[in-house]
Formats: structure tokens, sequence, C-alpha cells
């Protein structure tokens, strides 16, 4: 009756339709529907992907940029209009969209490319040196995943430049008052915008002002926020994001890039080979403008057009729509876990200035024995370290359980959640744990 009346009364509309994704309709273990928690690590997909992603291959299939003929022309048509509905969904021009693989070659890309160009490969004429040597350093977060912290650990050790990190308060959320690691010496300030484990927003813009007024690159990891949230990256004035494709309803294997023109005009290319190239001899090659120039080879076409009818989606929903949704899903879910004995919240308390992915412990079970119980409910959700280990040592734990909101989740299923989450300590018989 609670719910039913928060529902009528208080609770945004749902910004889809559950029946636009088929998996929602699946039944799990002892015949149980499957409750979808598990968003932040890979989203559902709605069918107007999967049709799009199916027509490309049954009906379009040809190389992109490879050939005269209709399907070439067709495939290079939707390869190109994707670019320019994600370029226009996150801020961007098109020219400044760059496909790769996921959001982690992403990140990678830029890390090798500032190695190239501190070996030397700097290009002629260009207006920016992202050369790194002794005496420079990188600065990031506590906060990072694996793939906006290795990277940068690994392009140190090349170039002898030094790694340094802003700390976080109790919370989990970026304490402005170590920013004093960030100073002349910075090439690159890079960070994420949303926390993984903790759903904290980061301080964009003021870490963006303190990182260009030092000279430095301003990176963002934007895996957490695309999906999430309106977002406009000139409007940021960061100049690098990553996100990726499968956590906004996208196929897997495509992410992208986005870089400010004028940086990525001066950027050399990180992989070589066919498409990215103006002119090859036996001596010497010349390289394509962007963002070709970060294309090599044959690229993952279905899944680029994937990525396009997934942002058509999304766009169509909504995502002042879908934040506010899942923003009320958040305000509903994290008052009550903390109701739930020997449960702790990894991560700020309230559903201010954050997202619907919440970490947390349960005294006295291991996380992946928190998801097993939870999976014989058909619950889903994420268990582990989330690829942030460090971020995890700073709340004093090894590893945590997570569930997350997306836009086709709903009040009831929370409400199940919970009343499993309040089975997992009497499963194991430590009921008695406060």
């Amino acid at each position: 009756m609670k719910t039913e009346k928060m529902l009528a009364e208080n609770f945004p509309q749902m910004p889809v339709e559950r029946a636009d994704f088929p998996i929602l309709q699946r039944q799990m273990r002892g015949g149980k529907p499957l409750i979808y928690l598990d968003s932040a690590a890979t989203a559902q997909k709605p069918q107007l992907v999967l049709d799009t992603v199916n027509a490309q291959e049954t009906l379009h299939n040809g190389a992109v940029k490879r050939g005269a003929h209709e399907l070439a022309e067709e495939s290079t048509t939707a390869y190109e209009d994707a670019r320019q509905k994600v370029a226009d969904f996150v801020g961007a021009d098109a020219a400044e969209i760059i496909w790769t693989k996921n959001s982690t070659e992403s990140l990678n890309l830029l890390a090798y490319s500032f190695g190239n160009a501190s070996c030397g490969r700097q290009l002629p004429n260009a207006k920016h040196n992202f050369a790194l040597g002794a005496g420079d350093n990188i600065v990031i977060t506590r906060a990072e995943h694996h793939a906006n912290l290795v990277p940068w650990q690994e392009l140190c050790q090349r170039t002898g430049a030094e790694l340094r990190w802003l700390d976080l308060d109790a919370a989990g959320r970026i304490d402005l008052a170590t920013a004093s690691v960030i100073d002349c010496n910075t090439k690159v300030l890079a960070f994420t915008h949303v926390s993984n484990v903790t759903g904290a927003i980061s301080p964009v813009a003021e870490l963006t002002a303190l990182g260009h007024k030092n000279g430095a690159v301003v990176v963002l990891d934007a895996c957490q926020s695309v999906p999430h949230m309106p977002i406009n990256f000139q409007s940021l004035d960061i100049d690098f994001a990553a996100f990726s494709g499968h956590k906004m309803g996208a196929p897997t294997g495509i992410g992208a890039l986005y870089g400010k023109a004028e940086l990525l005009a001066d950027l050399p290319p990180f992989l070589c080979g066919g498409s990215m190239i103006k002119q090859v001899s036996m001596e010497i090659s010349t390289y394509a403008d962007p963002p070709e120039r970060f294309e090599a080879g044959t690229q993952p076409v279905a899944q680029v057009v994937g990525f396009g009818a997934a942002v058509d989606y999304l766009q169509k929903a909504g995502m002042e729509n879908i934040a506010a949704y899942e923003e009320a899903l958040t305000a509903y879910a994290l008052p009550r876990m903390q109701e739930i004995p020997g449960v702790r919240i990894l991560g700020p308390a309230s559903a201010e200035n954050r997202i619907g992915a919440i970490s947390f412990a349960v005294a006295g079970v291991h996380p992946h024995d928190v998801g097993q119980v939870l999976d014989s409910y058909g619950i889903a959700v994420r268990v582990g370290h989330h690829c942030a280990q460090p971020l995890h040592r700073h709340f004093g734990v090894w590893a945590s359980s997570r569930i997350s909101f997306a836009p086709y989740n709903t009040v009831e299923e929370i409400d199940i959640f919970l009343t499993a989450l309040a089975e997992v300590r009497k499963f194991f018989g430590i009921e008695d744990i406060k």
C-alpha cells in the first residue's frame, strides 16, 4: 500500500517502456522474474538496438569507406550518421568523436599517444606539446576505476613523470582540500565524472578550472555519467572524455573518445595501419586528420550503428527524465537499505549529487555470498572490487556488493531487493550483528 501510494502521488513516471527490453521478461532460477540491478556494469538493450544491429548485419553489411558499391555506401552512411548522433548527444562536433572498443581503450589510446609524443613522435607543426618527462606529473584521484589509473601509472613509468592523486573524504567524495597536488608541472589531470562504486558526482567545474589554470590537459572518465544525466562536453570545457556504448543500451565492443578538435589535430596516433593514413611510402607515412587518424583497421560497423540507435532511444526518453527518475529510485532505496541491520553504504548516504550506483557491505558476509543469496531471488547485482581496489581500501574493505539503476527499474523491484537483502544475514545465521 505504501509503495502504491508513493507511485501514485510522488514518483516520476518511468521514462521508458519495460516491454522495450525483451530480457526483462526472463524467468530466472526457480521461476523467479529477473530483477536486473546491474546496469552500471552493462545496461540491457532495447528492441530498437537489437533490430538495428540485425538489420545492419542482414541487409546492409559492407566495408566502411572501402568500396563504391551500394552496400559499402549504406554502411558508410550509417557509420557516420551514428557518429553525428553520438556527438549531438554529448555536446560535441562529429569530428571530435573517435570510435574505440570501449572506454578502457579510449583512455589507453590517450596514454599511449602521449607516450608516443614523449618518445619524439610529436606531429610536425603541432601547436600543443603532449610530451612528458622527469619533473612533470600526472594527477588522478583515489576514486578512479582501474581503466583511469593503470594506464597513467604505465605512462609515468615509461616517461619518468610522477603520478599524484587527490584523496577522498569519509563519504568517498573527492576532497578538494587535497588539490594542492596539482601544480604548474601537471601535464594531465584525469578523473571520473561519477564514481562507479559510490555513485558520487565529481566537482567537474572546479577541477577543470584548476587543471587549466596550471596548463594541464583535463581527461574525464564519463562512463557512469553519460548514460544517466544530460551531458555537454563542450560546455564542461574538458579536453578529452571516455565513455562506453554498452552502459547506454548499445552493443558491447564499442566505445568513444571525445577530444577537442584543436587537441586531436596535434595528437599522434596510437594504432597504425589501414584507414588512418594520407600517404604511405616505403620510407615514411603521413596520417589522416581526426577522427580517421585514430580508427585504424576494419571498424565494428554494426556496433557503431547500434550505438546510434541506443542514443536515439535515450533521446526519445529524455535524459532529464531519466536523471529525475533514477534520482527518485536512489532516494527511495538509500534510506531503506540503511535501516537494515548490518548493511553499510559505501559512499554518500543521500541521493543528493550522486547517481543510482549503490555499493554496500553486509557485516559478516562476503560480497560473493551476498550476490549468490540475491541471485536465488532472481536479483542480479555486481560483486567484487568493481575494478576500483584503492577506493575500496579507502573504506577499509576489499570488496562490496553493488546495485545500480536504469530507467527500466521499478520501486517494486527495489522492495523485493530490500526484502531479500534483509534475509542475507539470517541465511548465514548471523542476524544478531548490528
